[in-house]
């Protein structure tokens, strides 16, 4: 007998086959009722970070989705060939192409592929190709084999003019080839398997939630492990800015990101953060970790409300409820519901639960 929670189909060779349903991209329809397509991912049993399988297979099934044979939108295929483990081209290649294929069979070659070769490819996009689409009200999807970072990248880059009467904002279709990919696993919630490719077959979009970060004058953006220092775009006040839409942090957070975003950790992948967090909880002299000095004032209802503490240790505004696929910073965050959780704690031991 099947399981009632598997998804289960006929193979065109009378084989039954069951499935998890998160693991399911789409039931394509054939047409003048033909056999159906139905795609989904395989993962490996044995490692949860390798590149899923796409199987494509012809089946007796309910369809999913209508049958599309022309996509209306000008789709964009961004490949972050340095995010995470550098599996963005290979993802690409052996599991994103093929579906794409059975899903828009004569749209799918119109899609412009852009591989990224330097750290402001995403923005050099967006500034010259992605800002004026929008600005000028045209329909645009963007696939984004990335991770967080290239959002953010994305998002300051669309932010960076006052929006046209026409401005239509793009359609982001996030793959998760980055290290962590928070904004993916809060918002799948751990109902999709897919590494997002459900999302290509959807029609449903939802707005994305994003906050601006105002800094002091002179303040500046460190970039290439800290080496070069760069200015900051600016409001119409000239005020130097920043937008996110997964986290702004300070204190530790914010040091071991940027620690563990260099040439040595990078490969390790998930790991990295916990090897720079280890340094950082444990100094190799035997100190206690470094705390940080800060006021830091909370608005609520209208009014600024400093908390009693200057002194700190963590420190994290997010509109995302996990920060990895299994860290889970901030619980009551739903899925782009728009509220900025704040989570601090002050200085303490590193082995201090």
């Amino acid at each position: 007998m099947a399981d009632s929670t598997a998804f289960t189909f006929k193979t065109d060779s009378g084989e039954e086959r069951s499935i998890n349903p998160k693991d399911l991209v789409a039931v394509v329809p054939g047409p003048d009722d033909s056999l159906s397509t139905v795609i989904y991912v395989e993962h490996d049993p044995q490692d949860d970070t390798a590149l899923p399988k796409a199987i494509i297979t012809k089946g007796t099934a309910q369809p999913t989705i209508p049958l599309q044979d022309t996509s209306d939108e000008e789709t964009h295929i961004i490949i972050s060939t340095a995010s995470g483990t550098t599996k963005a081209q290979l993802f690409h290649d052996q599991v994103l192409t093929p579906i794409l294929e059975s899903l828009f069979p004569k749209g799918h070659p119109n899609f412009l592929t852009h591989v990224t070769d330097s750290p402001s490819s995403i923005k050099n996009l967006t500034s010259d190709i992605f800002l004026p689409t929008a600005q000028a009200g045209i329909p645009l999807r963007i696939l984004l084999l990335s991770g967080d970072g290239g959002i953010v990248d994305l998002i300051n880059g669309l932010s960076s003019h006052p929006k046209s009467p026409s401005y239509l904002p793009p359609k982001l279709v996030l793959l998760p080839l980055g290290t962590a990919n928070a904004l993916y696993h809060s918002t799948t919630a751990g109902q999709d398997t897919t590494w997002g490719l459900r999302a290509l077959a959807s029609q449903v979009s939802k707005p994305l939630p994003t906050f601006t970060a105002t800094f002091s004058p002179g303040a500046r953006l460190l970039t290439h492990e800290g080496q070069i220092e760069e200015a900051l775009p600016t409001n119409e006040a000239g005020d130097p800015v920043l937008h996110g839409a997964v986290v702004a942090s300070w204190a530790m957070h914010a040091s071991l990101v940027a620690d563990s975003d260099t040439p040595a950790y990078r490969p390790h992948g998930i790991s990295r953060f916990q090897m720079a967090a280890k340094e950082a909880l444990f100094p190799a002299d035997g100190s206690l970790p470094h705390a940080y000095q800060g006021t830091i004032s909370l608005l609520r209802n209208g009014e600024w409300s400093p908390i009693p503490e200057t002194q700190h240790m963590y420190v994290l505004a997010s509109l995302v409820s996990n920060l990895e696929r299994k860290f889970c910073i901030s619980p009551h965050t739903g899925v782009l519901d728009g509220r900025l959780a704040v989570v601090r704690f002050g200085p303490r031991s590193g082995g201090r639960r």
